[in-house]
């Protein structure tokens, strides 16, 4: 059937309202992400697998986190979130859940006051294969570099987000690179064990039960607590920020781990870890403290 004036007429304006619809949207998305209330930033707090939350990144932002964890796997040349095999994920890509959203929020950012959630790290777990990953990955966070803490010829540029790699790291890429926008997360048993890289390594983490045996019930042993804390204390020694993943979630754990020197509470119970840093003996990150994290 040939185009008539009208069905001409009728189909401009279709696509018209179709723009102005799909404008609206990013609009929408902007100013969502740019009026989010400011919280107060949990320097402990670490959002644990932060996709399987009902609202990745807005409901951990909100609660005052500014550590988060997705997985990711390569499928079909795209960067899947998901922490097993993503048969059904087609759209739950790393650059919707994570990377749009964080280039919105840090575009609604400029010209105001700094926060200490103006710097946001991200943690990757490549659960993919470690080099075809990391070079999708690596395009796709090319993209977003005026957004993204750099090593640079031998000095780290801290910008407002910093991406950290566990899981299936390329290293031996990585050691190579004169300019990378990737940290690594190390293996808190064998800190410092990578000589001659230890920039490359942001942080030090490693499986709760690896350290500690117990669960929260009566007092820690003293020779767990020893342990970990000469971990700790080693792990600081090099500048990296420690880690327990897989910890049970209960303040009696919470509490010895952060006496113990432990820089990040791995967790799933956002709004319970915020309660329970809103307790006067727990720290408050403040904008001049996070500034002074190089890794």
């Amino acid at each position: 059937m040939p185009n008539t004036p009208k069905s001409t007429s009728l189909s401009r304006l279709f696509f018209s309202l179709f723009r102005c619809e799909a404008a609206l949207l990013v609009f929408l998305l902007i100013g969502k992400l740019s009026l989010l209330a400011q919280p107060t930033a949990l320097p402990k707090a670490f959002a644990h697998n932060d996709y399987r939350h009902k609202h990745p990144f807005y409901d951990a932002f909100q609660q005052g986190f500014t550590y988060l964890e997705s997985d990711i796997y390569l499928r079909q040349g795209r960067l899947l979130v998901s922490h097993s095999l993503p048969f059904f994920k087609g759209k739950r890509t790393l650059e919707r859940l994570y990377l749009q959203p964080l280039q919105a929020y840090f575009d609604g950012r400029q010209n105001t006051t700094p926060t200490a959630m103006d710097t946001l790290v991200l943690m990757i777990d490549v659960k993919s294969g470690g080099e075809r990953t990391f070079a999708a990955l690596k395009a796709v966070l090319e993209k977003y570099a005026p957004l993204l803490s750099s090593w640079e010829n031998g000095t780290m540029i801290k910008r407002q987000l910093t991406i950290v790699l566990s899981g299936h790291r390329p290293l031996s890429v990585l050691r190579n690179a004169q300019t990378r926008f990737f940290f690594v997360d190390e293996n808190l048993p064998q800190v410092n064990e990578d000589e001659g890289f230890n920039s490359m390594y942001a942080m030090a983490s490693c499986k709760y039960s690896k350290v500690l045996k117990w669960k929260g019930k009566g007092c820690m042993p003293e020779k767990e607590r020893k342990g970990l804390c000469a971990l700790v204390s080693k792990a600081h020694l090099f500048g990296k920020k420690v880690r327990l993943w897989a910890s049970p979630e209960n303040e009696a754990v919470w509490k010895e781990l952060l006496n113990c020197g432990v820089d990040l509470i791995n967790t799933d119970r956002l709004e319970a870890f915020r309660r329970f840093s809103a307790q006067p003996t727990i720290p408050v990150l403040t904008l001049e403290e996070e500034q002074l994290w190089i890794p």
